[in-house]
């Protein structure tokens, strides 16, 4: 995972650094930039992807791979992105990263998802219609 990843960020929203997610050494807790990604990845997923509500989520999260750059500090609103940089046939990744309002990188990260079909217990090959709307959203290649 380079720093700034393989392409352009196309989707990104601001989330808030509150107060509460402070740890004793005065920074965001090392775990609170994933609920940072999560909260773009579900955008992402509903916008992009075409997933209404959180019953239409058809993934579980296989892998999650987080690197600090810089100390997140409050107050700020971070700007975070997130992308798809690949799609397997069950399989897809996503790449985020976390700037500062003042545009300092501060965290990257990489996730794989697998597509999960939760009637049937068992992954499932990413739908066609899937692929095509995150295809042309990315800019991908089939």
């Amino acid at each position: 995972m380079s720093e700034a990843g393989g392409g352009e960020f196309r989707f990104r929203r601001p989330v808030e650094v509150r107060f509460r997610d402070l740890d004793p050494m005065g920074h965001v807790h090392h775990s609170l930039p994933l609920i940072y990604f999560e909260q773009v990845r579900a955008a992402y997923w509903r916008e992009v992807a075409g997933r209404e509500d959180v019953q239409s989520i058809d993934y579980i999260m296989g892998e999650f791979k987080v690197r600090y750059h810089a100390r997140t500090l409050f107050p700020d609103t971070l700007q975070v992105s997130v992308r798809t940089s690949r799609l397997g046939t069950k399989s897809f990744d996503i790449e985020y990263e976390a700037r500062s309002g003042a545009g300092e990188l501060l965290v990257t990260g990489r996730s794989v998802q697998v597509m999960y079909d939760y009637s049937e217990h068992r992954p499932m090959e990413i739908p066609s219609q899937l692929r095509h709307r995150i295809e042309e959203f990315e800019g991908l290649g089939s």
